[in-house]
């Protein structure tokens, strides 16, 4: 009997990958030999150096993995990543593209948070959120040259009714992430890989923080881009006004663009859209603290009927 672990040298950043990183450091059978994340980076008002999700999962939980943030995949990494010797390189959102002499060292497949070939590229969760889909997934692929493109050794997915925001819908496809992860590292000899159609391809390009900037026309396009920036940039008006606790009250009614329909006993506010309408719970003004919508109006001396900008 076989009882050899596989030697993996893992490569991701964020909280997504720790939780896939989580999952592989607590099953039998692995060897994570070593982590490459990005470097701390500066964070808050104080400047301070923030380290990222699987680095600090790592120095609380398994401090003897060495950790390894270089800010370019040179060679020295080259030399770092030899000496380590992993059987496999398991790349989850890790924030850079690896070059082709590192792809050559060992066998390195990718966790990616779409249905391939559809989302490639950097933003695929708030695209699907976006495009209202009603099929979530996440798949395992070869690694190679071209982006998001390699054979796919596996594939899984469920289906949902109702749209989810960005932090709820990460946290389901990363734990559906660390167990196809081990699924498929741990069949890798009977896998046979599946070339993807490149007619079906789609691509999503990092999102900026203007992409956050909304107007009230379409109430169901603005729900779902809340969803989908709930975490960052947050969706705001042209006059630099972010919108929070927002949820859709319809989406065929025909109204002036931001009128105030309604202002309600909880502190919610109900504004139109040319098409449909928002509940709205909290607004925070350029510079200014959140705070409850009714709030927000009373001081503004906004009232049903007027418009919110």
């Amino acid at each position: 009997m076989n009882t050899q672990k596989i030697k993996i040298l893992f490569m991701g950043t964020p909280i997504f990958a720790k939780i896939v990183l989580e999952k592989l450091i607590y099953e039998t059978g692995f060897e994570v030999v070593g982590l490459f994340t990005q470097p701390d980076k500066v964070f808050g008002k104080k400047h301070e150096l923030k380290a990222s999700a699987t680095k600090e999962f790592i120095l609380a939980n398994s401090p003897h993995i060495q950790v390894f943030q270089p800010s370019l995949l040179d060679g020295s990494s080259i030399e770092i990543i030899k000496s380590l010797k992993p059987d496999v390189i398991l790349v989850v959102a890790y924030g850079k593209i690896l070059p082709p002499e590192i792809l050559s060292l060992a066998r390195c497949i990718n966790i990616h948070a779409s249905i391939l070939p559809k989302y490639r590229g950097a933003s695929p969760i708030q695209e699907m959120i976006l495009n209202d889909e009603k099929l979530y997934g996440i798949t395992a692929m070869n690694m190679e040259r071209g982006l998001d493109s390699g054979d796919i050794l596996g594939i899984s997915a469920f289906e949902t009714k109702e749209p989810k925001d960005i932090q709820e819908l990460s946290e389901i496809l990363a734990i559906m992430g660390g167990r196809l992860a081990i699924k498929v590292l741990k069949n890798l000899e009977n896998i046979s890989a599946m070339k993807q159609l490149n007619s079906d391809s789609s691509q999503c390009k990092k999102i900026r923080k203007e992409e956050g900037l909304i107007y009230f026309d379409d109430a169901k396009k603005i729900y779902l881009k809340y969803l989908a920036y709930f975490s960052w940039p947050h969706i705001f008006t042209k006059e630099g006004l972010k919108l929070f606790d927002v949820s859709l009250i319809d989406e065929v009614s025909e109204n002036r663009s931001g009128e105030i329909l309604a202002v309600q006993n909880d502190g919610t506010i109900i504004i139109g859209c040319l098409r449909g309408s928002l509940r709205i719970g909290v607004l925070q003004a350029s510079s200014k603290q959140k705070m409850l919508a009714n709030a927000y109006l009373n001081g503004k001396r906004l009232a049903r009927g007027d418009i919110l900008q």
